[in-house]
C-alpha cells in the first residue's frame, strides 16, 4: 500500500507556483547543502535540529519536507510536525531525485542575504505598474514565499538598500534590473533558472506590457490595462501587490494550463419566420 505521507516529485511539479502550494522546507545537512547550494522552487532552508523555532508560523498550513534522499531526515521532521498538528508530507527521493530529473532549482548564490528571521528583503520604486508588481510575485511564488518588499520613493531606493539590507530592483543600474530588451522579469527568471515554458511565455506577456510593445503577445495589452487600472485602485502600494499576485496567478494558470483553450458563445439558430 502506497504511503500517504510522500509526495512524488510529480505531484509537486504541479503545486509549485500556485496560491496552495504547500510550505515547503529543505532541511538537507550543511554538507548536502554545500555540496549543491540550490533549491527546490518556493522551498526555505530550516534546520531540523531547530524545529521548535520555526514550525509555529505554518500553523493553518501544509508542508513538504525536503532532505536529500527523501529517507530518515525528512520522515522524522514530518513526523515532528505533524505532532504539532501540521499535515507535512515527505518528498519522494528528497532533492537528489528532483535535480537528477532535470527540474528548475534556484541557486542560493543569487538571492540577497537573508534576515535574522531567514528572509529576502528587496527595496524598488512606489507606485509599481507592471515589472514591480510581477517581480515580487514570482518571488513569492517561486524563491521565496516570506519575501519582504519596501517600496519607497525612487531617489532613495538604493540609500535604503544599503541602509537596510535590501536588495534593489527595476532601478537602473543594478543587477536585477532591464537588460536590453529584456525587462527584470525576464532577467529574474532566467538568473533563478526558472526558465521553464510557462515562465517564459508569461516573461513576454509582461515584456511587453512593461515596454509598450503590445505587439509581442495578445494577452499584452490586457495585462497592462489590468496593471494601470490596479494602480489607480489602490494607493497603498502593499495592497496593490496582493491585488496584483492575484492577478498573475491568473496568467500564469493560464500559461500553464490553458493556451489551447478557447471560449466560444454557442451558435444560436435563428428562429424560424
Amino acid at each position: 500500500m502506497a504511503s500517504t505521507t510522500i509526495i512524488s516529485i510529480d505531484k509537486l511539479i504541479r503545486l509549485i507556483g500556485t496560491p496552495k502550494c504547500p510550505a515547503l522546507i529543505d532541511v538537507r545537512t550543511e554538507d548536502d547543502f554545500a555540496a549543491d547550494p540550490r533549491l527546490i522552487p518556493g522551498a526555505l532552508r530550516r534546520r531540523h535540529d531547530q524545529l521548535q523555532s520555526w514550525a509555529a508560523p505554518l500553523q493553518g498550513r501544509t508542508a513538504i519536507v525536503i532532505c536529500q534522499h527523501g529517507h530518515k531526515l525528512s520522515h522524522g521532521v514530518a513526523a515532528w510536525l505533524r505532532h504539532e498538528g501540521i499535515p507535512a508530507d515527505v518528498l519522494e527521493g528528497g532533492f537528489e531525485t528532483w535535480a537528477t530529473a532535470g527540474l528548475p532549482t534556484v541557486p542560493e548564490a543569487k538571492l540577497p542575504k537573508r534576515d535574522q528571521q531567514g528572509r529576502t528583503v528587496w527595496v524598488t520604486r512606489a507606485r509599481p505598474k507592471v515589472d514591480r508588481i510581477a517581480c515580487p510575485w514570482l518571488i513569492r511564488r517561486f524563491v521565496d514565499p516570506t519575501a519582504v518588499f519596501l517600496f519607497v520613493i525612487p531617489a532613495e531606493v538604493t540609500a535604503v538598500g544599503e541602509r537596510f539590507d535590501a536588495e534593489p530592483f527595476d532601478i537602473e543600474n543594478v543587477f536585477w534590473s532591464h537588460r536590453g530588451e529584456l525587462c527584470t522579469f525576464d532577467v529574474m527568471v532566467e538568473e533563478l533558472g526558472l526558465g521553464t515554458e510557462p515562465l517564459r511565455r508569461l516573461a513576454t506577456i509582461v515584456r511587453g506590457a512593461d515596454t509598450a510593445r503590445l505587439d509581442l503577445a495578445p494577452q499584452t495589452a490586457g495585462l497592462l490595462a489590468a496593471s494601470l487600472g490596479l494602480s489607480r485602485m489602490y494607493a497603498d502600494d502593499l495592497e496593490q501587490l496582493e491585488a496584483g499576485i492575484v492577478l498573475y496567478d491568473a496568467f500564469y494558470r493560464w500559461c500553464r494550463d490553458a493556451t489551447d483553450e478557447t471560449h466560444n458563445w454557442p451558435n444560436v439558430k435563428a428562429a424560424a419566420p
